[in-house]
């Protein structure tokens, strides 16, 4: 309503600060994209499938869905009609849900990849089985979002406060409004946040169990000085150096997925109390709350890039036209003969 509309000073607050997230998440995950696409050792990474995927989510998010929020935040009125009104919802629902769907997917990839063999991890994440799980994440998204919403489910029982809120006669204002009755917060919020994130969380704590217990192992081989008796559990070369690259990703993924819950978890919770409490959350907190949740479409290119060594040399590649400083060849020096040396219980041969 008027009474919670924004000051002039605040528009322009608003404004500046809603334009640096749009245009941080559009080129932060066409940087993403892009660097998959041209790096050949990151498209051989099957993990990244899924993160190209969930960059090209956030990518609409922020092409489709944050600028039309944002003309009737800073306007306080929405000019585009009802129809256009359902397809943007439609849009942020199908949009936000694929997100966490690919993020439960990844956490899925992850707990094969380190917590069990790698003929297992082989065996289990085959081409066919990524397409599904890619195909997945896109048409789950529809039946709680196109399909409830286009069909009115979501408003059966408050059409006439939906309806209210939708028109102020003292502004002479249009507004898009979403408001969502007890079943379809409950079925909508389980769907898209609360069952992935459970499923997330048990995934990350059984790859921290392994992580910790491989790192332990190491250690114990370490003190012990590679015993010639405890050749069977001695960790080669290509194990140990899997495992150091497995476990960083998983902790990287792992951040990753903390901060998006961070982001929307505050919306999620609200989404399913406010139908209980009468409607009567501020408008500004749900603001709040849904520019917090579209912050992270933004966010996770900048993860990547300080957490992820291999992404940080490819942006790097990409921003600086292919500077040959940064290429993968260039971390092994020049020339010059080989010699061995011992870590972490394993022979290594360097340059």
């Amino acid at each position: 309503s008027s009474s919670e509309g924004f000051g002039v000073a605040e528009k322009i607050v608003l404004l500046t600060f809603i334009s640096a997230v749009i245009l941080m998440a559009i080129l932060g995950n066409l940087l993403v994209m892009v660097a998959v696409c041209r790096d050949r050792q990151l498209r051989k990474i099957k993990t990244n499938y899924f993160i190209v995927s969930l960059a090209f989510a956030d990518l609409l998010v922020s092409v489709l869905v944050m600028p039309f929020g944002a003309i009737e935040l800073v306007q306080d009125n929405w000019i585009y009609g009802e129809m256009f009104c359902l397809v943007r919802t439609s849009l942020d629902v199908l949009l936000t849900t694929a997100s966490i769907l690919h993020l439960c997917c990844i956490s899925l990839d992850r707990y094969y990849a380190i917590c069990c063999q790698p003929l297992v991890y082989r065996n289990k994440m085959t081409p066919l089985r990524i397409a599904v799980m890619l195909g997945g994440c896109w048409v789950i998204p529809t039946f709680i979002s196109f399909l409830p919403i286009m069909q009115g489910w979501n408003s059966i029982g408050i059409i006439d406060l939906i309806q209210q809120r939708q028109f102020n006669k003292a502004s002479n204002s249009t507004y898009c409004i979403f408001m969502v009755n007890k079943p379809y917060a409950i079925t909508c919020s389980v769907v898209a946040f609360y069952i992935p994130f459970l499923l997330m969380v048990l995934a990350y704590y059984r790859i921290y169990v392994t992580a910790r217990e491989h790192a332990r192992q190491i250690q114990v081989l370490q003190r012990a000085g590679a015993p010639a008796d405890g050749r069977q559990h001695h960790p080669d070369q290509h194990s140990t150096h899997r495992m150091k690259t497995e476990t960083k990703a998983a902790k990287t993924l792992c951040i990753i997925m903390g901060c998006f819950c961070l982001c929307w978890a505050p919306f999620f919770v609200t989404n399913i109390v406010d139908p209980f409490i009468n409607y009567t959350v501020p408008g500004k907190l749900w603001t709040a709350f849904l520019w917090l949740g579209y912050i992270n479409s933004g966010l996770n290119p900048f993860l990547y890039a300080f957490l992820n060594k291999s992404f940080r040399r490819a942006f790097l590649i990409i921003l600086c036209c292919g500077d040959e400083r940064y290429r993968r060849p260039s971390i092994l020096g020049q020339t010059v003969p080989c010699s061995t040396t011992t870590i972490n219980g394993s022979t290594h041969v360097l340059r």
